[in-house]
């Protein structure tokens, strides 16, 4: 029967708004929110079986559907949370209150619920067909078998993040009080067929009921976990994929690393080499240079004095040419003419060396023009290092 079926006989006695989380069904130690939001917690009373009911439902999915029983406790673990066993649904339900208040009066609703249902006579709690509906534990051997003391105690997990632990401080009495209240007995189906007011097979009917109920359950738990494995397949292969990216970028990143290297120590070699011939070019460029100018002074200071000696040549020629019919004076008139074709051979070889001196300073400057030009190489070859060391800096960086 659907929850919507069922509680048309039923009636709203008290309604409340709280987050909604049941059990872990596997560690038992860890809760699982049941509802995206806080949703409407009701208590519905069914007066043809006397009957109370706790039903919360999120869109058209029940969160809540728990038949309060004498033997239940509600516990409260924290100021906004509390939780009760609910041992034929096989879970703990959770609730998270906005605030304490609200925790405490539904606290105390479900306690006047639970000792009106415990005050209730055996005869009220029947359906319209005289059937007594089974409500506690000892009436399925695979629920009996849940309440056990060693299983208790997985019933009470901490609270949701946010909340404080139960195991610890004054939720430790309220946990007592729980787990004594789990392990009153409720009256003995042997007993109730001594009266003679069951049947004989409605205990198993009911036990065959309550298999299913575990089977589906299961089944669905099943269909869950498998599920979850087919996420965690395909996280498992992205992880794997990142992996091997991640591990071809490491790879390609240290051959280029090692690419880096050896191209910066052939670059480190180059500009040793052209180091060298700087300094080789400024050392031959310093001597040529010293060597001609001593050359050149040497060759101005004598043609200064061939100049010097042709002007007094002149001189002494204008001189005898007004003797020239002495004969000592044209002895000397042809020494004179000896030493003007002396002048003359100077003045050629003055000449040529004026050549060499610009062969020479033409030959100079050439030098300077290829020294300027490995220079700016240089310069280049030394920026294009630092790029280098810069980028190669930066991936050990990374």
């Amino acid at each position: 029967m659907t929850i919507e079926n069922s509680a048309m006989g039923e009636q709203p006695i008290f309604s409340c708004k709280a987050h909604v989380f049941h059990i872990d069904p596997k560690t038992k130690r860890s809760w699982i929110p049941a509802s995206a939001s806080a949703v409407s917690v009701s208590f519905f009373y069914d007066s043809t079986r006397n009957l109370h009911r706790i039903i919360s439902v999120e869109g058209t999915k029940a969160v809540i559907n728990s038949t309060i029983t004498p033997n239940m406790t509600f516990t409260k673990t924290s100021q906004k949370f509390g939780q009760w066993s609910d041992v034929r649904a096989n879970t703990v339900y959770g609730l998270g209150f906005g605030t304490e208040a609200e925790l405490n009066k539904f606290i105390e609703k479900f306690q006047e619920i639970k000792e009106a249902a415990r005050q209730a006579p055996a005869g009220s709690a029947t359906n319209g067909t005289g059937s007594t509906p089974t409500t506690s534990a000892n009436a399925s051997p695979v629920i009996a078998r849940a309440v056990k003391m060693d299983q208790v105690d997985s019933y009470l997990p901490p609270p949701p993040a946010g909340e404080p632990d139960p195991k610890q401080g004054p939720a430790l009495h309220q946990r007592s009080h729980s787990l004594s209240g789990l392990q009153q007995p409720s009256e003995s189906p042997k007993h109730e067929l001594k009266g003679g007011e069951k049947p004989a097979g409605q205990a198993a009917s009911s036990s065959e009921a309550q298999l299913k109920y575990e089977n589906d359950r299961l089944k669905l738990a099943l269909a869950q976990s498998s599920a979850n494995a087919k996420k965690w397949e395909v996280e498992l292969t992205t992880l794997k994929t990142n992996n091997a990216r991640l591990t071809a970028a490491l790879q390609e990143s240290t051959a280029n690393v090692e690419e880096w290297k050896l191209q910066l120590q052939s670059y480190k070699e180059e500009n040793g080499r052209l180091r060298g011939r700087v300094l080789e070019l400024e050392a031959g460029r310093g001597g040529d240079t010293a060597e001609l100018s001593r050359e050149l002074h040497q060759l101005r200071a004598r043609a200064d004095k061939l100049e010097t000696d042709g002007k007094r040549k002149d001189e002494e020629n204008r001189k005898l040419a007004a003797s020239l019919a002495d004969p000592a004076a044209k002895a000397q008139a042809d020494g004179l003419k000896a030493l003007d074709q002396e002048n003359e051979q100077l003045r050629g070889q003055l000449s040529r060396l004026q050549d060499q001196l610009e062969m020479a300073l033409s030959a100079q400057e050439s030098q300077h023009k290829v020294l300027d030009t490995l220079n700016m190489q240089l310069g280049d070859k030394i920026a294009e290092l630092q790029g280098i060391h810069t980028e190669l800096h930066q991936a050990i960086q990374t």
